[in-house]
């Protein structure tokens, strides 16, 4: 399963709160829950009904059609122009090339899920506002839904809606510091995650190997682990396991891969014994680690 953090076309742009410290049961095994995995899909024919998906006319300047452009320019790579058709706009236009090339990564992997063609199905304009709805696809259930895009008119010209109105009105205070905001959050939120989910492999790994633990490479190996936890630029973190002689006890460290851009916490899981709770920390140590 590949890790992709701060995607702007696959979700909606929130923001994400944690806490700065927490216990996890190091026994506690838990299935893990999949994410819906949304991806837009070519036009392809529903698997338990054998009927194409329904799609709708689209004329010129309307929201379908801005819709349909912004997806265009992103998977042709014009990852500004795309993004000048969002409510990002502000943020976007203050920014150097040089500036938006820091998201690079997270546009790239963007641009890889859209299709030639995005499948529209629906269109909705109510005054200056309207709902376009696009076909993706449940990995899950395997079966098309449609996923509802929200737009706004501001001088005669649609904006898509990544940010509810809050959000929006930090981005008009912070400007392009807003995004840079926005990605740390991310990736601080998803490293919290990630480092559950080492806690708990390192559980099943200890369960079947007589109470003692394994580097981060072992848990890889045996299929515990994603692979992408060893790429930095992957992750926006670096991950280090440190084990006991013994291996019955461990510790986890990861800071940010560059500090004040792909995060501010240092994180520290210590571990005691199997039977022990695994306490998480956090704390802003200027990219350093938390435990050496």
């Amino acid at each position: 399963m590949k890790i992709f953090l701060f995607t702007f076309c696959l979700s909606l742009l929130v923001f994400l709160s944690f806490s700065s410290s927490c216990n996890l049961k190091a026994e506690e095994i838990k299935s893990e829950s999949v994410a819906s995995g949304e991806k837009f899909l070519d036009f392809l024919p529903d698997s338990k009904t054998n009927a194409k998906p329904k799609t709708i006319q689209i004329s010129p300047g309307s929201p379908a059609e801005t819709v349909r452009k912004f997806y265009k320019n992103l998977r042709e790579r014009r990852f500004r122009e795309a993004l000048m058709m969002t409510n990002l706009k502000p943020a976007i236009e203050a920014m150097t090339d040089e500036e938006l090339s820091d998201f690079q990564t997270d546009f790239e992997s963007a641009a890889l899920e859209v299709p030639e063609e995005i499948q529209i199905s629906g269109e909705i304009i109510n005054g200056n506002r309207a709902t376009v709805t696009v076909k993706v696809l449940n990995e899950i259930t395997n079966t098309l839904e449609d996923k509802a895009i929200q737009l706004r008119r501001d001088n005669d010209l649609w904006i898509i809606l990544w940010l509810d109105e809050s959000a929006e009105a930090s981005l008009k205070r912070e400007g392009k510091n807003y995004l840079y905001q926005l990605r740390i959050e991310a990736y601080q939120t998803q490293t919290q995650e990630l480092l559950q989910r080492i806690v708990r492999a390192q559980t099943i790994y200890a369960l079947q190997n007589e109470g003692q633990f394994a580097d981060l490479r072992t848990l890889i190996q045996q299929g515990l682990l994603p692979e992408e936890l060893q790429d930095p630029k992957m992750t926006g973190y670096k991950y280090k396991i440190v084990l006991a002689s013994n291996k019955r006890s461990y510790y986890i460290t990861a800071e940010p891969l560059v500090y004040n851009k792909t995060g501010k916490l240092s994180f520290l899981v210590e571990v005691e014994s199997l039977e022990k709770e695994a306490k998480l920390k956090s704390k802003d140590n200027k990219g350093r680690p938390l435990k050496e």
